[in-house]
């Protein structure tokens, strides 16, 4: 595989939303609009009773933010453009009638662990570690940050955004709640995802929009605070510190 894309197959009710960019499952622009595009027709498609999110490959369930689109932001417009991808998929996932089932194969890093914790079910295994490193680059989490909080709570999303060099393994994700399940071998997680969804499929879809409802409440002004979150980013992304804080750490890569 070489080339990024987003696809999706609906089976028995099922639709299973898949990601992939040959760099380490980043998130570009086009990846982030077509996210959220799906996830959305998703939402609206009578034949969709469940969703599952996942990502291609065995070694990163998602990588965050594509470090070649945020050295090439030149002004706050841009920036804001471009954070405002995450915006729209969180907000879309939020919005989403139906629940959704996230497939955590391994790593997350940054707007991954965003993704992570924005599904409704994630089901994650073992070789899970979680970072939010977007401060050891001149940014932070400020997207992402209403949705891991909510999540997995202020003191656990204050860590993982301060300490934004050290990995935290699947069983701290496990035990702050941002997994719902844990496994130690791909084969079970799926066969667990499998399950779930197949249950899912069968329940009363207006059981399961009304329980959306109340499980994100609280969260109806968020089209507006991510966005505003998502200037804040595009602003900082314009910096100096950030410009080679960025251009330091893809030179490691």
């Amino acid at each position: 595989m070489s080339e990024a894309y987003v696809k999706s197959h609906i089976e028995h009710g099922i639709n299973t939303i898949e990601f992939f960019h040959p760099q380490s499952n980043s998130l570009p622009g086009k990846i982030l609009e077509e996210l959220a595009k799906e996830i959305h027709f998703a939402g609206t498609h009578d034949d969709t009773k469940v969703i599952i999110l996942k990502s291609a490959g065995e070694k990163t369930f998602c990588s965050g933010a594509s470090f070649d689109e945020l050295i090439a932001i030149k002004t706050e417009a841009e920036g804001l453009r471009f954070f405002s991808g995450f915006a729209n998929v969180i907000n879309a996932m939020r919005k989403c009638p139906k629940f959704i089932i996230g497939r955590i194969q391994a790593k997350c890093v940054g707007g991954g662990v965003g993704l992570a914790a924005a599904v409704d079910y994630a089901i994650a295994n073992s070789a899970a570690a979680v970072k939010l490193s977007e401060l050891a680059v001149g940014i932070g989490p400020f997207v992402v940050g209403p949705v891991v909080e909510r999540k997995i709570g202020v003191a656990a999303f204050s860590a993982l955004s301060i300490d934004a060099g050290n990995w935290r393994n699947s069983d701290w994700a496990k035990q702050k709640g941002l997994f719902a399940e844990l496994h130690d071998t791909i084969e079970n997680m799926d066969e667990a995802i499998d399950r779930l969804a197949n249950a899912l499929a069968h329940s009363n879809p207006e059981a399961v929009a009304a329980m959306k409802k109340i499980f994100w409440k609280g969260t109806e002004h968020w089209d507006e605070l991510l966005k505003e979150r998502a200037a804040i980013s595009g602003k900082l992304v314009l910096s100096e510190f950030t410009k080679n804080a960025i251009a330091k750490f893809k030179a490691k890569k």
